[in-house]
C-alpha cells in the first residue's frame, strides 16, 4: 500500500517493519483517504477515537 503520513509527511514504502505498518491509521475524510503513521497515530490517538475534528489537534 502507498501512502503518506497526512501530519508529519512520513512515506509508507519508507517503513520496513511490518509490525509498525499494522499501526498505521487510515480514515476517510471527504471520500479521500488520509493516513496517519504509527507516531503521529499514537501522539493523537484520544482525539482519533473520540472523533475531534483534525483543526483541533
Amino acid at each position: 500500500m502507498t501512502g503518506t503520513c497526512a501530519r508529519c509527511g512520513r512515506a509508507r514504502e519508507s517503513v520496513t517493519d511490518p509490525a509498525l505498518l499494522l499501526a498505521w491509521v487510515r480514515e476517510r475524510e471527504d471520500g479521500t483517504d488520509r493516513w496517519l503513521c504509527h507516531e503521529c497515530a499514537r501522539a493523537h490517538v484520544r482525539d482519533i477515537e473520540g472523533k475531534l475534528p483534525t483543526d483541533y489537534w
